[in-house]
């Protein structure tokens, strides 16, 4: 954030080795063990663009791909609303948005050769599937793949990267609870996006609520 005040440009990659202070949605800890992917990116905001909050897709799809390679079954690999890579079913990464100006800057961690096991939902990693790369040699494969989504956000809109995202996601009718601000729940079932890239909750009457910020889970 600090770089983005000070007009880093576009396309900027900060990774670390460990962080002191690893945070995830909503103010949680990201524990941050030696060996994972702790890193962040900066996207300068353009007019014409696609709403913000949107990127959360980009980085899903570029992170989805990033990843697919070293697993002997990729089948495994969804994508949850609104920034979970899931293997198996289980969290495998977490995706941070967070705005300063024109600049977002986009927070990706991964869990490649460790997991918390002490989690209020389950985790896992790439060693855990199969060959876990080094966080160096992951970041390469990532920020390019990264940078041919956000192309395709500017130059063919949401349209395409939500129906991307879609064919990567969980299956219609997953069940999913909801904490929204207040710390509300709410039950129903995965009923894909709006075009805006909000999610539709599927409630037991039959209704759909759609739900712009919120914490999700698989239930």
């Amino acid at each position: 954030m600090a770089l983005a005040r000070a007009g880093e440009s576009e396309g900027f990659w900060l990774r670390a080795d460990r962080q002191s202070f690893g945070r995830g949605r909503q103010g949680r800890a990201w524990k941050s063990s030696s060996g994972n992917l702790f890193a962040s990116t900066l996207v300068r905001l353009r007019a014409g663009d696609p709403p913000a909050p949107t990127l959360a897709l980009v980085a899903s799809l570029a992170l989805y791909e990033a990843v697919a390679p070293y697993l002997a079954e990729p089948s495994q690999l969804t994508l949850k609303w609104p920034n979970d890579v899931l293997l198996g079913g289980a969290k495998l990464s977490g995706i941070l948005l967070e705005r300063e100006d024109d600049a977002v800057v986009i927070g990706i961690g991964v869990n490649l050769s460790s997991h918390p096991d002490d989690n209020d939902r389950p985790s896992t990693s790439l060693a855990r599937h199969g060959s876990a790369p080094l966080p160096d040699i992951f970041i390469r494969g990532l920020a390019p793949l990264f940078g041919e989504w956000l192309e395709r956000w500017r130059t063919r809109g949401l349209g395409p990267i939500r129906e991307q995202w879609l064919a990567r996601a969980l299956p219609a009718g997953t069940p999913l609870g909801v904490h929204d601000a207040d710390g509300d729940r709410l039950d129903g079932w995965f009923d894909g996006l709006t075009e805006d890239g909000a999610l539709r909750l599927r409630l037991a009457d039959g209704s759909v609520r759609v739900i712009h910020a919120a914490d999700v889970f698989l239930i």
